[in-house]
């Protein structure tokens, strides 16, 4: 300062340094002091020694801290904004990877061996046998001491009587058959024309045939129980009595004997002398 000025004169310089607009001063008027400002009311004091806000960045919000010495501003830091967060901003995101450097962790992998094991032939023979072994126990079990393959024997003298309380015709049984026979139904009914007994057995071969004495019709009778195309083969003598021999349904074959009052037939798969041993015991 030069010193024949006095020490309180205002340099008549108002040129203000490079970058800063210049300010005009009413003139007797002092500069302000190029300290901090005091804060509005209502807003926190600035930290001691916190850095004066630059030029451009907002004032903090009534009822916000204040950011602290050397505080990056949210943006810097990778944090969100007030607009909202940022889609993959999020804790181990793409974007919070990115801006670390550090590359996201692969998901976990299950082993293909552990979830599309595909099993041997060996193995799987191994478990169709744990699953058969069983079934032939219990099927031998069946057979063996329950008698599964044995069919249910039924008593044929119900039948027989209400055929003979009926008195539609004359009713005949088998007598003298072997013990190998076994009568597994037996049935008498009306049907259209007259009546049957009908009296199902097992030869001691395990074949059916059927005992069949009715009183309806023979022209309706025989189409019904032999089928349209069954034909008389010859007759044959069995316990004094003629009977006809005739074909039917598949493999099975048939007896007839035709009576003014009634029709007996024997047919079945059996033998043909199974045939006629059932017929030749009718009495």
């Amino acid at each position: 300062m030069d010193p024949t000025q006095p020490a309180d004169r205002v340099p008549a310089d108002r040129t203000p340094p490079d970058g800063q607009p210049p300010v005009d001063h009413p003139v007797g008027a002092e500069p302000a002091a190029s300290g901090p400002t005091a804060p509005a009311a209502g807003e926190p004091a600035l930290v001691a020694g916190e850095p004066t806000p630059a030029a451009g960045t907002p004032a903090p919000v009534a009822g916000e801290p204040a950011l602290a010495a050397g505080e990056p501003a949210p943006e810097a830091a990778g944090q969100p904004s007030a607009a909202g967060p940022v889609p993959g901003d999020a804790a181990g995101g793409p974007a919070a990877a990115a801006g670390t450097g550090e590359r996201p962790a692969p998901p976990p992998r299950v082993a293909a061996a552990a979830t599309k094991a595909e099993r041997s032939p060996k193995d799987m023979a191994i478990s169709l046998l744990v699953l058969l072994i069983p079934i032939a126990l219990l099927l031998a079990f069946y057979r063996g001491f329950l008698g599964g393959d044995q069919a249910t024997t039924v008593d044929p003298a119900p039948a027989i009587e209400q055929a003979r309380s009926a008195n539609t015709f004359p009713v005949n049984e088998p007598q003298g058959l072997a013990s190998g026979w076994r009568t597994v139904s037996a049935r008498y009914q009306t049907v259209e024309g007259g009546a049957n007994l009908r009296i199902g057995y097992l030869t001691p071969e395990g074949r059916g045939v059927q005992l069949l004495q009715s009183n309806v019709p023979v022209e309706q009778l025989l189409p019904a129980e032999l089928t349209d195309q069954s034909q008389p083969q010859g007759p044959t003598e069995l316990a004094g009595r003629t009977w006809q021999r005739y074909t039917a349904r598949g493999n099975q074959q048939a007896l007839v004997l035709l009576e003014p009052t009634r029709t007996v037939l024997v047919v079945g798969d059996a033998r043909d002398n199974e045939l006629r041993d059932l017929a030749g015991a009718l009495r």
